[in-house]
């Protein structure tokens, strides 16, 4: 009895120990164009220099402060895309926005960042009342207003939230997609979850975790 139960005890530490060099091991790979075919790259250092990032915005968040890339160097963040009055996914994306902003809110490594589009309507004082009403801790969770064929352009050529993948669009095509796009310290893509569904939105966090060990 007494050797059964030591063999058991070691099992039991031989696979705990196995399940944590194992999620040591686990990485994310890195994602360059509207496809999202997956790359492996054991350090972002052995990336490719023309490998996406993405590039430098200007836009307005909800306090009517500048925002840039520069606020998030260093930092991991989820980016959306919406807008205020809209009656269908949104309200739904934004909940589970919180929920991330929840699991986050005292980690200074983690911002989040949602892109109005329709800017002209979404003013400074409107997303300001909205981010009032929902509870959106300024600090960890910018909501953006500004040109909007720079946002625009932000979620088509940098985030690729769009599923209608080989389709162009126009310029005066709306954008409207429920897709959450993860990006790492450096600015790299590194990985793309329907902000509707929950198992996705509880894979984005296990995701987030991942990166925080390993970037």
């Amino acid at each position: 009895m007494r050797i059964k139960l030591w063999l058991i005890i070691g099992l039991a530490c031989f696979a705990c120990h196995t399940s944590e060099n194992a999620d040591k091991d686990i990485s994310l790979p890195y994602y360059s164009d509207a496809t999202f075919t997956p790359h492996w790259h054991k350090r972002n250092s052995n990336l490719p220099d023309d490998f996406h990032r993405i590039s430098d915005f200007n836009l307005i968040n909800q306090n009517g402060e500048s925002v840039s890339q520069s606020n998030f160097q260093g930092k991991i963040y989820v980016a959306d895309f919406f807008f205020t009055a809209c009656p269908g996914i949104c309200p739904k994306m934004t909940d589970n926005m919180l929920e991330l902003q929840s699991h986050f809110i005292d980690d200074e490594e983690v911002l989040l960042i949602s892109h109005s589009v329709t800017p002209g309507r979404d003013s400074v004082p409107v997303l300001k009342a909205y981010a009032a009403r929902k509870g959106i801790a300024s600090h960890r969770w910018h909501l953006v207003t500004g040109s909007r064929d720079e946002i625009y352009r932000m979620g088509r050529d940098e985030y690729f939230v769009e599923e209608d993948l080989g389709l162009t669009k126009e310029a005066d095509e709306f954008l409207h997609t429920e897709n959450f796009v993860l990006v790492d310290h450096h600015g790299y893509l590194r990985g793309i979850y329907n902000g509707l569904n929950r198992t996705s939105i509880a894979k984005l966090i296990k995701d987030i975790k991942v990166l925080k060990r390993t970037s």
